[in-house]
């Protein structure tokens, strides 16, 4: 179901854009820590069977329901039925920090004018991530509507910014809530790793990569960015991400050799 869009976009006005697939668990904290810095939610949902809709309708967002086409080609299309010229473009497990949720107010008290990035902290498992790699995450996530647009065809999708854009920084946190349990991590690496092959099928030495790269990876996020700081969790997380590695390499030449 969709509510009706106008199309007068005022300027220096926010529209948050989220993409769902059975997010019950995380939009609802998303949605509230929205509240009094957004003037538009608009949901674009891939037909989720949980009870996502109705907390998103509950919270006054528009929620449009749209097969499945990727990342990128989805958050393009939540920008594009945006009424606002700003967009701050938000996952469902992602929710804005009060010191953040300040900091856009401030700005648009002051005038919005190009795009803004701040840090992304993850939480893992209930623990709150600041090595690994993981901090500070750095993001460019509230910009102009027609001056950027989502880019890549699998994962890790990319924010493109007109050249034109001037990037500024605003203090606070956006939280990610990332991973309940070290199962659904290892999911969601798989899920990734998958993806993630379909990029190397063409690519030469990846029999090398397999033998050195996960391990590489391991070092380089435990010792280098010191993830043995997060104890346990920094383990696990740079443990499954090697894993990971693993499986993407193994995954594409399985396919290579199909």
């Amino acid at each position: 179901m969709a509510s009706r869009l106008h199309h007068n976009r005022p300027f220096n006005l926010i529209s948050a854009v989220i993409i769902t697939y059975n997010e019950e668990r995380n939009i609802g904290r998303c949605l509230e820590s929205l509240a009094g810095v957004v003037d538009e939610v608009i949901i674009i949902d891939s037909y989720s069977t949980d009870r996502t809709e109705k907390i998103c309708v509950d919270h006054g967002a528009t929620f449009i329901q749209r097969e499945w086409q990727g990342y990128s080609k989805t958050k393009n299309k939540g920008n594009a039925m945006a009424n606002n010229e700003f967009i701050l473009s938000i996952d469902a497990d992602e929710a804005i920090s009060p010191e953040l949720k300040a900091a856009i107010q401030d700005a648009k008290e002051s005038g919005l004018s190009g795009a803004y990035g701040f840090n992304r902290l993850t939480n893992y498992c209930g623990k709150w991530i600041h090595h690994c790699g993981w901090y500070p995450d750095k993001k460019i996530r509230l910009f102009p509507k027609d001056l950027a647009k989502w880019e890549g065809d699998h994962v890790h999708e990319e924010l493109v910014l007109n050249e034109e854009v001037d990037n500024r920084w605003l203090k606070g946190d956006l939280h990610h809530f990332s991973y309940y349990t070290t199962i659904e991590h290892r999911e969601r690496a798989l899920k990734y790793a998958r993806l993630g092959a379909k990029k190397l099928i063409n690519w030469r030495g990846l029999g090398v990569k397999l033998l050195f790269s996960p391990a590489f990876r391991f070092i380089q996020m435990f010792i280098l960015q010191r993830g043995f700081l997060d104890g346990k969790a920094g383990f696990d997380i740079c443990r499954i991400t090697s894993w990971e590695v693993a499986q993407k390499y193994k995954l594409a030449i399985r396919a290579k050799h199909a």
